[in-house]
């Protein structure tokens, strides 16, 4: 059983955090194309180094050929060693067993997009490859058609890239938008060749991703910054509202017990959506939240001050208006620690949190936040 206050935060934290988990599911990518074309460099770009430099991940069966991200919302569906062109009809009796057998299978396990690679220096595109295409629509995957390795100059793409996607436009393909997606993952100093399209693959696939695992696909990615933010507001706001109909004492991790829960599991979906893992998270969690209760119970004592007639009112709006501008500020100030450590900040030379500087940033933010806030309501 916990044996202090560090050890209950955490318990709760990891409870939260694998709460949040099951809301955000798993977001499950196929990736083809034939051997060379850079699919792995392609998926490092958008969802993170970790993710592929060899594999992300064992399989989930030998057979499945899915391999799931140590964060849990991101599932790679990659026929590894088995060739595109070669070995089409192999690849899509497995894909089809595969399918098929996930359809009795919660959601997180279906699949739910397919990007097909072509290398822009092929400079061509096979028959057998748009018939392997027009497969994977049978098999109802929306397919998202990308060309790699596309050098430009002066903002044009190559030539021979433009002539390639141009016959693959003419070939009337069930791909997304009618069009290849041209597209350079890595930034090469050398020739000055830099990163692009990298975003638009995203918003593409985000456009045809299944709703249901649009939050998982949001944590999974690594380069829409826009999107985490949007999605952590969300997060803050449905807690700022719950906490405002809890109408509770509105003194962190303390006296407000109601309020534990909620404030919890906003600070759970803003880590996951940052890709803070839950040992990294909860850690910060409880550097964070060590001054928050001394900085919270000043914060509201100098609120309810200047709210007339706090001394006598009890609860109601006045509980409901601190708890909800607390809960604010904290999911605001918790943001930017997670927006810091996703970009490995707020770590020492040998890899281990700074406490003391979490601390510190979630305290001023928490105290910024919440006058902004205050002001917002006096104005």
């Amino acid at each position: 059983m916990p044996s202090g206050p560090d050890d209950w935060l955490r318990d709760q934290f990891a409870r939260a955090y694998k709460e949040q988990a099951e809301k955000y599911g798993r977001f499950n990518l196929a990736i083809f194309g034939k051997t060379g074309v850079g699919k792995s460099t392609l998926v490092n770009a958008i969802f993170g180094e970790e993710v592929a430099a060899t594999g992300i991940g064992e399989p989930v069966t030998r057979e499945a050929h899915l391999y799931v991200h140590s964060t849990e919302f991101l599932g790679i569906y990659d026929t590894r060693g088995i060739e595109v062109g070669v070995d089409n009809a192999k690849i899509l009796a497995e894909l089809a067993d595969y399918v098929t057998a996930m359809r009795s299978r919660p959601f997180a396990e279906h699949l739910h997009v397919a990007w097909y690679c072509v290398r822009s220096g092929d400079r061509r595109f096979e028959e057998a490859e748009a018939e392997f295409i027009r497969a994977l629509q049978r098999l109802g995957l929306p397919v998202i058609m990308v060309i790699t390795q596309v050098p430009m100059r002066d903002g044009r793409p190559h030539p021979d890239a433009i002539a390639l996607a141009e016959d693959i436009q003419a070939r009337d393909l069930p791909i997304f938008g009618q069009r290849a997606f041209l597209t350079m993952a890595l930034q090469d100093d050398f020739t000055n060749q830099e990163a692009h399209g990298l975003i638009e693959v995203l918003d593409a696939t985000f456009q045809v991703a299944p709703q249901a695992v649009e939050e998982a696909l949001t944590a999974a990615q690594i380069i829409d910054a826009g999107r985490k933010k949007g999605q952590a507001d969300a997060a803050v706001g449905t807690a700022v509202t719950a906490a405002a109909s809890a109408g509770a004492v509105p003194i962190p991790f303390a006296d407000a017990v109601i309020l534990v829960p909620i404030q919890l599991g906003m600070m759970a979906a803003i880590a996951q959506t940052y890709g803070v893992r839950m040992d990294r998270a909860t850690l910060a969690g409880i550097a964070a939240t060590a001054g928050a209760t001394s900085a919270g119970r000043s914060l509201v004592g100098g609120m309810i001050k200047l709210i007339p007639g706090a001394g006598t009112l009890v609860g109601g709006a006045i509980n409901a208006t601190v708890a909800g501008s607390l809960t604010f500020a904290m999911g605001k100030a918790w943001t930017l620690v997670c927006q810091r450590l996703s970009r490995g900040e707020l770590v020492g030379v040998d890899g281990v949190l700074d406490e003391a500087a979490i601390r510190r940033l979630f305290s001023d933010e928490l105290r910024r936040q919440w006058t902004k806030r205050r002001k917002s309501i006096d104005g």
